[in-house]
């Protein structure tokens, strides 16, 4: 009997003959590019596989995540954060996303952030390469370690550039005020960059046609609901009403 594996007699040939079996045939090769493919798509994370509905739910959990850990930040410090931090001579340094990684189970990612160096230093090369999943919304294609997540910076808005905002200064309501909100991917930038939305952003929005979602945008508010932006049913007043603090201007029905 022939030591060779690949070798076997059917018992259809003639006594003593040896029939030679070939690796793989057509259809084996086509099953295993068929379990391959399969795998892969496995391997994929839910939100990609996903049709747009999917991937708006995740983004939008993003958000309210991230939220959440403002609030936890206010509850520790006292208010929210600043939308930046700076260095003697004036110069931003960091950004409130990297302020709140501790309150979004980033603890370790924010200990290895040098804060008085910064966000492009050298030194803080490594954390600026990291993806923070909780910054990426799954439906635009941005790199890894960047974000279309931004806030609303100015001196009326929620975040203020260079303090912290008291909850207390929303006299509009903090269901009345808008927090965040994602903006097209050629607004992406590194989700460590001290750079955000101001309010001429905000109103240039319903003109672009590159909304990160059919027909609108995603956005949090202050107390932490979430909602769809419709742009094309959104007028630039109900937009600045909803960036102020307090403003005691009507939302309509943007709250």
């Amino acid at each position: 009997m022939s030591s060779n594996p690949y070798e076997y007699s059917d018992g259809a040939n003639e006594p003593g003959e040896v029939v030679k079996r070939s690796a793989f045939t057509v259809v084996e090769l086509f099953v295993v590019l068929g379990i391959i493919a399969i795998l892969v798509a496995l391997f994929l994370p839910a939100t990609r596989r996903g049709g747009p509905a999917v991937r708006r739910t995740s983004c939008r959990n993003n958000l309210k995540h991230i939220a959440l850990a403002m609030h936890n930040y206010a509850d520790v410090y006292g208010g929210f954060p600043p939308a930046y931090t700076f260095n003697e001579q004036g110069r931003p340094l960091h950004s409130w996303r990297t302020l709140i990684l501790p309150f979004l189970d980033q603890q370790t990612l924010y200990d290895s952030i040098d804060l008085s160096k910064p966000w492009d230093d050298p030194v803080n090369a490594a954390a600026l390469q990291t993806q923070v999943q909780a910054y990426q919304c799954p439906a635009q294609d941005q790199a890894e370690n960047c974000t279309t997540y931004l806030a609303i910076v100015g001196e009326d808005c929620c975040l203020r550039a260079d303090s912290m905002r008291l909850i207390s200064e929303i006299t509009d309501g903090t269901s009345q005020t808008l927090m965040l909100m994602e903006f097209p991917e050629e607004a992406a930038i590194p989700w460590m960059k001290p750079q955000d939305a101001g309010m001429h952003s905000l109103l240039a929005l319903p003109s672009t046609e590159d909304l990160p979602h059919y027909g609108g945008t995603q956005c949090v508010y202050a107390d932490g609901h979430s909602r769809f932006l419709a742009m094309d049913e959104t007028e630039e007043a109900e937009l600045r009403a909803v960036a102020s603090v307090a403003g005691e201007d009507d939302p309509g029905d943007l709250k």
